[in-house]
């Protein structure tokens, strides 16, 4: 359904953000992110420059390559459009996340990499969502590496709730789990998952 209408308003601001994911030749996954700002007027920085109405402001791009257990191998950024002339300095700390895995902790990894003055704002937002479309992306990336273990996914929003009826429906061994027991009652310790992997 769509949102209700809107009181009378005018357009400021435009944030168009996309990402994509591939699956390469060499076994390796690239997946990228776009961020483009724009507004609908003549927009002005003193002392820096005019931006006409529909040019981007920001127009920032993220190419992660990854393998199949989410560990980063090479990362590309690009700017092809910034405020100010500082900003491309805030590319090379980016090379900071070759080794680390796209997971649990993603986001306080991203903080210590680029939190504060260490990197760019928009950069960190676009490496925010990075690890969702990495899942998204990757074949088989919803079957957790140990079948004795639930998906990374799962007790992490209303829909995947332990004690819900979709992983009742699409993950029963896992039904009811205790992350703190790590165990789902009534599953004996040496039963394996036959989940089978839940539509995107």
């Amino acid at each position: 359904m769509p949102l209700p209408p809107p009181q009378p308003r005018q357009l400021k601001h435009t944030r168009a953000v996309e990402y994509r994911g591939y699956q390469r030749e060499d076994g390796l996954w690239d997946i990228e992110g776009e961020l483009k700002d724009t507004k609908p007027y003549r927009f002005v920085i003193p002392e820096e420059r005019t931006w006409e109405p529909g040019e981007a402001i920001h127009h920032m791009l993220i190419r992660v390559t990854i393998d199949d257990d989410m560990v980063i191998h090479d990362i590309a950024v690009d700017m092809d459009s910034f405020p100010h002339e500082t900003c491309p300095q805030a590319k090379p700390p980016m090379q900071r996340f070759i080794g680390e895995t796209l997971g649990r902790g993603w986001r306080q990894t991203i903080q210590r990499h680029l939190g504060g003055v260490q990197g760019c704002t928009h950069m960190r937002e676009l490496l925010f969502n990075l690890a969702t479309a990495a899942f998204q992306s990757k074949s088989g990336s919803f079957q957790p590496a140990d079948p004795n273990l639930p998906p990374s996914f799962l007790g992490q929003c209303l829909t995947w709730d332990f004690n819900g009826p979709v992983v009742e429906r699409l993950y029963p061994v896992f039904f009811q789990w205790d992350p703190k027991s790590r165990k789902a009652p009534g599953r004996s310790d040496d039963e394996s998952s036959g989940s089978s992997v839940p539509a995107a």
